[in-house]
């Protein structure tokens, strides 16, 4: 207890005078939450705010049941303290914290927050000894400090010290933006990714120490923010977005005997499904591409001779291993392989998303090893720009030789997140680059490496893609390469990439990022062919039905074939393509589809011309600077039939197998009744010569698969 002596000493005691760090602390404190208060919208990837816990609040009331309230000085002496825990700990876990780790306050300002500085003492228990009131009055100097920075300021006239100057806050007072003008450019610059934000000193003046750790090769992962052991972990919200599409229905060749879609090379769905799959979950059917799952491989298809033909096409019709009442046709496509002295000039421009949602490992510090890769691939002669995004778009390096390949690496380590997602700026801003340094008769491509959502300006897919269709008629074609999760925006990756004469694919590894840019660079960057349609017309005669697996986003009409204004898919150097037909052969009991009652005079009169073909296949497509499209035809006979599955070739099998795969994940009926088991059965059997193991990986998620189904059943 304490005793009436040691309470009239105690109200004796006058309040201890502010320091002048405690002042510019505070003042610096509240401008940093005046500014953050202005800003309502939440940055992209912004962590939700948290509740304070009721620790200050157990803490308060266990001092009010001692009355310790009773004695002014005393409750002097208890209060602040517990004000400065409670501040602290504000500071640390509400909306204004300033921790890093990827997360940002719903209301802090769009750029990335600086890692708080550690406090230079320890925080103090003040339910123990060292919070008691010492009987003899001589608390310690330290205490004494304590107290007086926590203690309110004295009517003066105080002063925020920023970089560039003092800016008076009471008296004479100076024109605001003069006083906070270094702070507004430093932050411009932060928002677009050039500077890192500078760190809080300890006593709270602004520096501009902007250039530590600017010579790492890579970013170091945040630290997570450790939260106390009474707050609720709040589950992450996932706002990847994928486009919603029906599977290919199955089709009467008497009705409905021609097929249209565009080429497809993507290949980011078999990635988000392998990451999905490696990290204990199935992935949802929308996720799922089957044509992307299957032209992830590369094959061996028989390609053309020369660069005048700029592919060729084989056609093989093999028994369906899940259905013996049916047959496939399977198309592949080989485009020509450009030889390392015949690559024309490159002229390319990074455009690389900063943004703060990009501040985890799996994103920017993932995106500049990926392009550290790159640039390695180039020649000397090759252009590289990097044009960055955040809060703004700014351009980090102008057109620069790869003969500076340092210089270029330099830029690309330097990055740093931070700020919302201004990627329409972006778009526009790197493709006045690729015009200014535009390569007649070359590569001129915009390299977009994002995680998500555009959300400055314009960020509806629909008018984004209306700025691609517009941009693409200056020549330059472009690439989207998506990192991360919970933010993905595939959709629109799908959309833009579709509609800029380029390829999407889907990041998640160090591995994947050296297959897309090292492995596959010249399919990638270097195109031989664009617009590149098929259409398939099947034979009445001799095909009852058919289905084609895969490609429901790529789909086009009948008369788009034969349009030139009609975009479609891209061909690069050495790419094969392949696309797979179910078929249902005339008078199969596997028909699906009850024949016309007045149909049958059409094809039974004997006036049919080429009654012996299964279908013929055009392909039609324009050289990657021309405006005119060619075609190329292929009928499709018994000829081309092989009479067992077996007999057909490993890559052929192999494909198969994967586009069964890709059909089970998304519950397709035709595979309901095929087992996983099967799959790997197939797939192991033609796993055939596989140097980089990719196909021994799809065998290890097949086995996934597999395990998951069962436990999900």
């Amino acid at each position: 207890m304490v005793d009436d002596n040691e309470l009239n000493s105690l109200r004796a005691i006058s309040a201890p005078r502010p320091s002048n760090e405690a002042r510019d602390r505070a003042m610096r404190a509240a401008m940093q939450a005046f500014e953050a208060k202005k800003v309502s919208v939440a940055t992209q990837g912004s962590a939700r705010p948290v509740r304070l816990t009721d620790k200050a609040t157990k803490l308060w009331s266990g001092m009010m049941q001692k009355k310790l309230y009773a004695t002014p000085a005393l409750a002097t002496l208890v209060a602040l303290p517990i004000a400065g825990y409670t501040t602290v700990y504000l500071l640390k876990e509400s909306p204004f914290s300033f921790g890093t780790g990827g997360q940002h306050a719903t209301d802090a300002p769009a750029r990335q927050r600086p890692q708080e500085a550690a406090p230079s003492q320890p925080a103090k228990d003040i339910g123990g000894q060292q919070a008691s009131v010492d009987k003899k009055m001589d608390a310690d100097e330290e205490s004494r400090d304590v107290l007086a920075d926590l203690a309110p300021a004295e009517p003066a006239k105080p002063e925020v010290v920023t970089s560039g100057g003092k800016a008076s806050l009471g008296g004479e007072v100076r024109q605001e933006s003069e006083a906070f003008a270094p702070m507004a450019a430093q932050e411009a610059e932060i928002g677009r990714g050039i500077v890192a934000a500078p760190a809080p000193q300890s006593a709270g003046r602004v520096t501009r120490d902007m250039a530590a750790g600017a010579n790492s090769k890579l970013m170091a992962a945040p630290s997570a923010a450790i939260a106390p052991s009474d707050m609720p972990i709040l589950q992450e919200e996932n706002r990847d977005r994928f486009e919603d599409f029906r599977t290919n229905p199955v089709r009467s060749a008497l009705e409905d005997p021609v097929s249209t879609f565009s080429i497809d090379v993507d290949t980011a769905s078999y990635s988000f499904v392998r990451r999905s799959l490696k990290e204990g979950f199935l992935p949802q059917a929308d996720t799922v591409r089957v044509e992307e799952m299957v032209n992830y491989f590369p094959y061996d298809w028989k390609g053309p001779d020369t660069a005048e033909t700029p592919f060729n096409s084989t056609v093989t019709v093999m028994p369906t291993p899940w259905n013996a009442n049916t047959r496939l046709m399977h198309v592949a496509i080989k485009g020509y392989d450009v030889m390392p002295a015949e690559k024309p000039k490159a002229n390319l421009v990074f455009l690389l998303d900063v943004s703060g949602s990009m501040n985890e490992p799996d994103k920017l510090p993932l995106l500049q090893s990926a392009f550290r890769l790159l640039v390695g691939t180039l020649s000397p002669d090759d252009t590289v720009s990097i044009v960055t995004y955040a809060g703004e778009a700014g351009t980090v390096l102008e057109p620069t030789k790869v003969s500076e390949k340092d210089k270029i690496l330099r830029a690309i380590d330097t990055l740093t997140p931070g700020g919302t997602t201004a990627g329409e700026a972006g778009i526009k801003e790197a493709y006045r680059l690729a015009e200014k340094s535009f390569v007649k008769g070359g590569v001129n491509r915009v390299m977009l490496a994002t995680d998500g959502d555009f959300n400055v300006g314009q960020s509806d897919d629909d008018d984004l893609k209306r700025i691609i269709e517009e941009k693409r008629q200056s020549g330059v074609f472009l690439s989207v390469f998506g990192f991360g999760r919970g933010n993905l925006n595939d959709r629109m990756m799908q959309t833009i990439a579709q509609n800029g004469n380029g390829t999407a694919a889907y990041i998640d590894t160090l591995q994947e990022a050296e297959k897309v840019l090292v492995q596959d660079a010249s399919s990638t960057i270097f195109p031989i062919a664009k617009d590149v349609k098929i259409q398939v017309e099947f034979n009445p005669a001799k095909v009852s039905e058919y289905r084609l697996i895969g490609y429901e986003t790529r789909a086009l009409n009948r008369e788009d074939f034969n349009n030139d204004k009609v975009d479609a898919g891209e061909i690069g150097s050495g790419h094969s393509v392949t696309a797979i037909y179910e078929i249902t052969p005339k008078g199969s009991p596997a028909t699906m589809i009850d024949d016309l009652r007045y149909g049958q005079a059409s094809t039974d009169n004997g006036g049919v011309a080429n009654a012996d073909e299964y279908a013929f296949v055009k392909i039609r497509y324009k050289a990657p600077n021309g405006d005119v499209s060619k075609l190329i035809t292929t009928p499709v006979t018994s000829a081309n039939e092989v009479s067992s599955f077996d007999a057909a070739s490993t890559d052929q099998r192999f494909s198969v197998a994967v586009a069964a795969f890709g059909q089970k994940l998304r519950n397709s009926d035709q595979t309901a009744g095929f087992g996983f088991d099967k799959i790997i059965e197939i797939a192991t059997a033609a796993r055939g010569s596989d140097p980089f193991g990719y196909r021994s990986e799809f065998l290890s998620l097949a086995r996934l698969a597999s395990a998951l189904e069962g436990g999900r059943q």
